[in-house]
């Protein structure tokens, strides 16, 4: 209709969060590789945390889930560094919610991406897991 303003898109949702990178946090703890340096799935469990902060609108009774992870890891970072990872919303439905994820030391892009997680309402989810163990 002539006049009428066009539908809004919600606007992109985000969280920026910093990690110091420990001992616990390395290839050779996590068992993804023999050196002491940041372990890549560390790193995929930092930016799945940024998402979660970013989903800060859920309706009670649920949560999200990750579902699908492409992250390039570009850059080794040493114990002691910070790593600030930034995720933003680039896409969303009444079920899933798609991100651009980043993650900068300093001023050097540590790895980037795509984590895409799914909604759920948390009762019904873990009474799916629960009726597994039936099988």
């Amino acid at each position: 209709m002539a006049g009428m303003p066009a539908p809004q898109s919600p606007p992109p949702q985000s969280a920026t969060l910093s990690f110091t990178v420990g001992e616990d946090d390395t290839a050779l703890a996590v068992g993804s590789g023999s050196l002491p340096v940041l372990g890549t799935p560390r790193l995929l469990a930092w930016c799945e945390a940024a998402t979660c902060a970013a989903l800060s609108d859920l309706a009670p009774g649920t949560t999200s889930v990750g579902t699908r992870v492409e992250v390039e890891h570009l850059a080794p970072n040493a114990v002691g560094d910070v790593v600030v990872v930034h995720a933003e919303t680039t896409g969303r439905t009444d079920r899933t919610v798609t991100f651009t994820v980043e993650a900068r030391h300093l001023d050097h892009l540590v790895a980037r991406g795509v984590v895409t997680r799914a909604v759920v309402d948390s009762q019904r989810f873990m009474a799916r897991l629960a009726g597994r163990a039936d099988d």
